[in-house]
This record gives structure tokens, sequence and C-alpha cells, in this order.
């Protein structure tokens, strides 16, 4: 419990009405999508840079944890105030496109500047802002460079970390710091922007955000290949990619998920379609659409396609994409509680690995329906289990630790986009020798020496 004179001090920086410390604003801020629950002591909305500065020097003299927040949609409890303390929510004040620069191509933007929203403003101008995670309509730009948010796009665009250009951050001591350049190139001194990208917090609070933006492509068209099983699904994956495909979106279904979208969206498929591709491609000129769409025709076809499917339009785009979006709400007809898990490994290992994760689950009776971005090798993993069962939450544990075993044997990582958070934290050590692990809580202890920034988060 905080003493109210902490919170009597913190009201005169930010003023009365951006500090609460109410039952239902601990309870609305307490939260992420992981549905894990812990109290703050108070939540505060910095009207700009110079509060947020305030806010760390007095909280930093007196040891009162900080837990930056962008919009509390992360998947790995990087939002959660564990150790009580201040939330700093960023999106009431700090929410604002500040600059469209169109010779230079990119955006200065505050941290609390809803994903969605700089896509359709800079699209409006014809330009294209492409990391899309599938938070985009209310996950917060800084909650995506703070975990290196990805996406459907990421096959060929690439993740978060590849449009940062600048941020501007506040230290813990209130020291503010201007990271990186609106420069196309700078290799002057560390790349110290590159280490704030996916830090979760746990270093810096960043106040303003310096993207690279693209011309918006002029043309698109999705497609859809369906494949008798997952191995020659993943096999079209890499060798599609290997020919010279470049898809916007390789999107993946396996035979579980396309089963649960069949059942519970009623979505027409082959009764023997065992496994989905699902994606876009894109280009400036129509030629290019179709080279792309014939390449991966003829390389989905090598590898067992039964057929393959090109939206012509609107409407039938929709429906190629409606079994991809529903996937996550569909397959919980597998059970209560899903151990969502968004591990990454190299593509020409997705064969191998989907073939050991399934038999993971065997080997502890449980269904892992699993689904994702096939394109760049990276799988959403979920491993269902009845949440009401303490002893089937104990082997969907026992499960996912064993994945992520597997997954880094194969050179893989433990998450793809989602980051560490709580969730992951304890399997740091897997993926992580002693030696790398001392330098993460040496870096962290080099920017907040007093361990005041979102602490008990990445197994620092």
């Amino acid at each position: 419990m905080i003493d109210p004179k902490h919170l009597e001090a913190l009201s005169g920086i930010v003023g009365a009405e951006n500090l609460h410390s109410d039952k239902a604003h601990l309870r609305a801020y307490s939260y992420d999508a992981t549905r894990t629950y812990y109290e703050p002591d108070a939540v505060v909305f910095p009207r700009h840079e110079e509060d947020v500065s305030r806010i760390l020097i007095y909280c930093n003299h007196h040891g009162i944890a900080i837990v930056p927040r962008g919009a509390g949609s992360g998947f790995t409890g990087g939002a959660l105030p564990v150790n009580g303390g201040i939330v700093l929510a960023m999106e009431r004040h700090m929410n604002k496109i500040l600059e469209i620069d169109m010779e230079n191509m990119l955006a200065i933007v505050q941290p609390g500047v809803i994903n969605k929203d700089l896509q359709r403003h800079v699209e409006e101008l014809g330009l294209f802002y492409p990391p899309d995670p599938a938070s985009e309509e209310y996950s917060t730009l800084g909650g995506n460079v703070s975990e290196n948010a990805g996406g459907m796009r990421a096959a060929k665009y690439g993740l978060t970390k590849d449009y940062v250009m600048a941020l501007r951050a506040v230290l813990p001591n209130g020291d503010i710091i201007r990271a990186g350049k609106r420069t196309i190139k700078d290799v002057a001194g560390y790349n110290v922007a590159g280490i704030l990208i996916a830090s979760e917090g746990t270093l810096a609070v960043i106040t303003e955000i310096t993207l690279k933006l693209i011309p918006k492509p002029k043309y698109a068209k999705s497609y859809m290949g369906i494949f008798p099983d997952v191995e020659a699904a993943m096999n079209a994956v890499f060798k599609s990619l290997a020919e010279g495909a470049n898809p916007v979106a390789m999107e993946f279904l396996d035979a579980l998920v396309v089963k649960a979208v069949k059942e519970k969206l009623g979505i027409e498929l082959p009764e023997e379609a065992g496994a989905l591709l699902i994606g876009d491609v894109d280009g400036n000129v129509p030629e290019e659409v179709d080279f792309q769409l014939k390449v991966l025709e003829e390389s989905f076809r090598e590898n067992g396609a039964q057929e393959f499917r090109v939206a012509e339009d609107p409407a039938e785009r929709e429906k190629i994409w409606k079994g991809r979006r529903g996937a996550s709400p569909s397959i919980t007809i597998y059970g209560s509680k899903k151990l969502n898990e968004d591990i990454s490994v190299p593509r020409s290992m997705l064969p191998k690995a989907l073939k050991a994760i399934y038999a993971i689950g065997e080997k502890y009776g449980l269904v892992v329906p699993c689904f994702g971005h096939a394109g760049d090798g990276n799988i959403h993993v979920n491993v269902m289990v009845d949440g009401s069962d303490p002893e089937e939450l104990e082997k969907g544990h026992k499960a996912i630790r064993e994945i992520f075993e597997l997954v880094v044997e194969l050179g893989g990582t433990l998450s793809g986009e989602h980051g560490i958070g709580l969730s992951k934290a304890e399997f740091m050590e897997i993926a992580f020798s002693p030696a790398e692990l001392q330098l993460f809580k040496s870096i962290k202890k080099a920017f907040d020496p007093n361990g005041i920034l979102n602490p008990g988060k990445m197994g620092l």
C-alpha cells in the first residue's frame, strides 16, 4: 500500500484529475489479455514528456514501482503491476500524431497513438505503415514498440523494429534521451533505440516515436491454398519462398483449426482439407501481383495442394480471410482455456516443429491446434485444457515447457511477437545461457539501478 503522501505529491505534478486510486480505476488497470489480475496503488495519466520526467524522478527517489501501459492488449503480462506501484497510462493525453513528413516519408507520434489510426491517416496520403498486429484496432504504438509487435504482413514487410527510426524516452532518473535520428543512415554510437525496442518498459519510458513510412502498393489480391495435411502445407511455405514468392502474408491453419472454424463459423471448406495457407500479395502494377500468384500456385501444387483459390473481389476476399480471423475464438470448442504461445522457428524447420508439437500434445492427452504466421516461421501453439481441472492445467504447463525446449533445439525462440513479460519469464533459462542472462541483467541495472521500471518482467 502506497503512502498517501506520495499520491498527493504525484497529484501535484499531473493534477488531481489525472491521478486515480479509486477501486474502479485500479481494477480497470489491473489486467491485460492474459486475464491475470494485479492491482496497482494508483493510475497516473501524464500530460506530456515533462510530466513523465518529474514522475520518474519522484518515484525513483522514493523506490515506487512504475509500470508503463499502452492499451493492456498484451498476451504475456508485460503491463501487469505485479508489485503494485503506479501504472503510467499513456492513452489519455499522449496520443497524438505530431507530424507526417511527406518528403522524408516518416511519422512522428506519441506512444498512445492507436496503430490502426496511424495506418488510416497515412494511407489517406498515399503512404503505408505495414506492421499490423491482430490488436491493431486498439493497441498503441508505444506498446507495439515495447513488444516489437509483428502481424500478418511481417512475412514481406517485417516487424515494428524495421520501422523505428528514433525514439525519445525518459530514464528512471528523469533524464530525457533521444535514441536514433530521422536519417536513413546512422552509425554514430550504440544502437540505443534497438535496445529499447522489445524491452517491455523495463529500461525507460518511451515518449515519442519516429517511424519510417513507405509508398502504399496500388494493387493487392488474396489467395488460399488447400492441402491434405500439415506437412504438405509447411513444405509449401519455405519452398515457395525459395522459388521467389514474396507474399505480404502467408497464414497457416491446421486441421484442428479448420475443423473448428467450419463448426463454429459455418465456413464451407472441402471435407479433406487438412491445412490451409491464406495470404495476400501486392504490387504497383497488376503484372507483379499476377506473377506472385503464379509462383505461389505452381509451388503449392508441386507440394501437394489440392486447390488454389484467388479472390477476385472484396466479397471473395472476405470469405478467404474469415477463417483466419476467426481461428482464435473458434478453437474454444477443444477446451475452456488455451495456453497460447507464439513460438518462432526457421521456416525450413516448420514441418519438423509441428510434427513434434503434436506428438507432445498426444503424450499428455491434450489437443494442440496451431495457426499463425507461417510465412515468417511464427506459429501460435494453443494447448487446450479444462481450466477448472488443476491436473489438466499442470499437464498443459508441462507440455508448454517441452514445446519451448523443442523450439530452442530447432534454432527457434520463445516468442515471435508477444514478448516475455510474466508468463514466459520462467523459460528464459531455456533460451539463454547464464552469461547472456547476466548481460541482460547488467543492461537493466545500467538503465534502472533502483529497479523501479516494470519490475518482475522478462526474468530480470
